[in-house]
């Protein structure tokens, strides 16, 4: 049969329907009843959408994953990469303990301070877009660290550097949120959860070995230069794969909650991290003295401003969500616990041990490699046993951390990298099975207009609960190193975490049974 225009032309408008729109009513009448001119732009105009028509939801490929999660791997990576290249800046720029402890906890403050404006942000101007901005400022404020000529401008590249992750993380989580459904959101963020983990330990290894590499005699300035062909290739990626998503009703930024929370992170994170290098001056202590205070005012204000109607930085319906409380409930030790530990152990392997930074670096590899294996079975154990997984995970994860200190107990100062492994890989394997499955339950019941404010609220959590792992048991370690040497003051440190284990474990069955 023909079917040429001729043919498909309605030659009789249909009976009109009581209360059909105009629109439809217009799109029913016979073409021939208008002038051939006016047909076009008749045809052009009935052939866009109703404006109360919804649109294509966006789709998040697998190549589009990959980028997000590569940008996410970014920041996370340079919290922890700087770590075994401390000594080789110390002696390249005669920086001195305090200026070291600056470039990590420069770095980290900043990130936790403004994530959650990141996301906020990422709600109103869009994801993707934000997500390109932070790329981009992360490779600039990378060259910045790694052209640094001396310990003052390395720090406040670093806080720079820490402001542009906080740009470009919580898109990563929100974008996921809104771009993916179903088994493919759940896969998707058990692999934002290994990427996590994995980073973290990558990060300390990498850094060794650019070190050790010595590139181009580069030094330790490779571990931050290295970053710049890394997002230059993730913006490109980006700019074809992710889509733009934001919140259908995005509302203005939060000023005083703004400020407000970051006051009180810079007077925790601050002391605790720069006190014990400073000799613990005043300052350090009107600062803990302030926070209390700072951090009641901020829970005030955003509890006023939810009442009022308006939108808080950190709603505090978010935190009542039972999946939402419970999940960052459990992520604060645990953080601690594993931002204190990789500091911890880079300094004990180089400065205990004798490691170079490349075997210090790769001592963390069974580590990484388990973590990375568990994370992937993740998603098929917490269908079957929900909660348990987690359960399962801190109870591997303290085990791991027994067979580390009767290592350090039997076999110091003559532990080589292989002795090491066994601990290593069961520490990992818990670790994996935990955090993936513990990201994944906080964002499970998040409403979809939040996803970026609560992605940036789980991330805030995870950063911060990682500088003050550093702040608390890299400054008991540190503080016990003239008194009692290395390898008791590793012991304590290890004692202390698995402590947090047990509490986080216990922490585990507040979880809800189930996982969606």
């Amino acid at each position: 049969m023909s079917t040429t225009p001729a043919q498909t032309t309605t030659t009789e408008a249909p009976p009109a329907t009581p209360g059909a729109p105009a629109a439809t009513l217009a799109a029913t009448t016979p073409e021939a009843a208008a002038p051939p001119a006016a047909a076009a732009p008749a045809a052009r105009t009935t052939a866009r959408p109703a404006p109360h028509q919804h649109r294509t939801p966006p789709v998040l490929t697998p190549l589009g994953l990959l980028t997000v999660l590569l940008g996410a791997a970014l920041p996370m990576i340079d919290f922890f990469i700087v770590n075994v290249a401390l000594p080789t800046i110390d002696r390249d720029l005669q920086a001195g303990p305090a200026m070291l402890e600056m470039v990590v906890a420069g770095y980290g403050v900043a990130y936790a301070m403004l994530l959650v404006l990141g996301g906020r942000l990422g709600d109103i101007v869009g994801r993707r877009r934000l997500f390109l901005w932070g790329l981009a400022a992360f490779g600039v404020t990378s060259l910045a660290c790694g052209l640094a000529p001396d310990a003052w401008t390395l720090v406040a590249a670093r806080v720079a550097q820490g402001a542009a992750s906080a740009l470009l993380l919580p898109q990563v989580l929100a974008t996921i949120q809104a771009a993916t459904t179903g088994k493919r959101r759940a896969k998707a963020v058990s692999l934002y959860g290994g990427t996590a983990g994995v980073s973290s330990a990558v990060g300390q290894v990498l850094g060794g070995l650019l070190v050790s590499a010595d590139l181009a005699g580069t030094g330790w300035r490779a571990v931050f230069l290295v970053n710049v062909p890394i997002a230059a290739a993730a913006w490109l990626l980006a700019a074809r794969a992710v889509p733009e998503t934001r919140s259908p009703h995005p509302s203005r930024v939060d000023g005083p909650g703004t400020a407000l929370l970051a006051v009180t992170l810079l007077t925790l994170l601050l002391p605790l991290t720069e006190g014990r290098a400073a000799g613990w001056p005043l300052w350090s202590w009107i600062l803990l003295a302030v926070f209390p205070v700072v951090a009641t005012a901020f829970v005030l204000v955003e509890r006023r401003a939810e009442r009022l109607g308006r939108t808080p930085l950190v709603p505090p319906s978010l935190l009542r969500i039972p999946s939402v409380s419970s999940g960052l409930t459990m992520i604060v030790p645990f953080t601690l616990g594993f931002g204190g530990f990789m500091f911890v152990i880079a300094v004990a392997l180089q400065n205990g041990l004798h490691y170079g930074p490349f075997a210090a670096g790769l001592s963390l590899a069974p580590l990484c490699l388990a973590f990375f294996l568990a994370s992937l079975a993740g998603p098929r154990l917490v269908l079957r046993f929900g909660r348990r997984v987690v359960l399962a995970g801190s109870l591997i994860q303290g085990a791991g951390l027994i067979t580390l200190a009767l290592t350090v107990q039997a076999g110091w100062p003559e532990i080589s990298a292989a002795g090491l492994a066994p601990s290593m890989t069961i520490m990992g394997f818990g670790q994996g099975l935990l955090l993936p499955v513990l990201l994944r339950i906080v964002l499970s019941e998040l409403p979809m207009a939040q996803a970026g404010v609560g992605g940036g609220v789980m991330v805030t959590t995870q950063q911060s609960g990682m500088a003050l792992g550093v702040a608390t048991l890299g400054t008991l370690f540190l503080s016990l190193l003239p008194s009692v040497g290395i390898r008791d003051a590793l012991l304590t440190a290890l004692l202390t975490q698995l402590a947090i284990v047990a509490g986080t474990t216990l922490l585990a069955l507040r979880l809800p049974r189930t996982v969606r």
